[in-house]
């Protein structure tokens, strides 16, 4: 497409040629034709060589056209890869997540075993200590059994327990459920001596009141009045404010 600089030189020649043609008349034939010549050599000259600026700016337009189109080539397969590389990068992140659910899944699952077989702390009657699992689970059951109303098979399981762990945390409680199952049982003399080796070995125990008054208990029903009457006055001197010492008193006033 022919530029500004090519329409300018065009109109200059042409104006040239005008006022050549104007004065022609002026010179010589012989003169005339060189000038026409000479004039017609230049515009030659200026038409080659717009036209050879024609060609170098169809050229160039062209070698630009090509380069912008490699760079919109670059930029598209720049954005394809980075989209590849953002997919990459969230199936990565997806996959780190999971395994880091896993790893704490796993993590948790070995704990959670591992505290089946580790001792433990543990907190029965107010009073903490470490016991083994399988030791909470075996007091745990015969204590069951003793709810469930089945006083000799709670008698069997305590009395198993205390064998097996006789420096257990649990040994207190043990003694005094132990003794209340006897006490169901009518093993009067069994309860009595549980109840006041529970009250001699921890006299500090939340239990110890409960099993004085219950010791008294079975001395009536063997009908040792006697015993009964100095167990519920050493209970209530030992523990004044215990709701056990309060029935105590009741007690006293009936046996005299």
């Amino acid at each position: 497409m022919p530029t500004v600089k090519t329409f300018r030189i065009a109109a200059i020649l042409a104006a040239g040629l005008l006022a050549f043609n104007a004065h022609a008349g002026l010179f010589e034939d012989d003169e005339a034709r060189r000038a026409i010549l000479d004039l017609r050599q230049k515009v030659d000259a200026a038409q080659t060589r717009t036209a050879e600026e024609l060609r170098r700016t169809t050229e160039d337009n062209a070698q630009l056209r090509r380069s912008l189109l490699d760079l919109s080539n670059q930029i598209e397969a720049l954005r394809n890869e980075l989209a590849t590389l953002r997919g990459q990068n969230e199936n990565l992140t997806r996959n780190v997540a999971e395994m880091q659910r896993t790893q704490k899944d796993l993590t948790t699952g070995v704990d959670e075993r591992l505290r089946k077989f580790e001792p433990g702390k543990v907190n029965v009657d107010g009073k903490e200590f470490v016991a083994e699992p399988a030791e909470r689970q075996e007091f745990e059951t015969a204590l069951a059994t003793l709810r469930k109303g089945d006083f000799a098979g709670a008698q069997t399981g305590f009395l198993a327990f205390l064998k097996r762990y006789p420096q257990t945390g649990y040994r207190a409680s043990s003694l005094f459920w132990l003794g209340n199952a006897q006490y169901a049982l009518r093993n009067y003399r069994d309860a009595v001596t549980n109840f006041r080796s529970l009250v001699t070995a921890e006299p500090d125990h939340t239990r110890a009141p409960e099993a004085m008054l219950s010791m008294a208990n079975c001395q009536v029903e063997l009908k040792d009045v006697k015993s009964a009457r100095k167990t519920l006055e050493d209970l209530v001197k030992a523990y004044p404010q215990a709701e056990a010492a309060s029935v105590a008193k009741e007690r006293l006033a009936k046996l005299k």
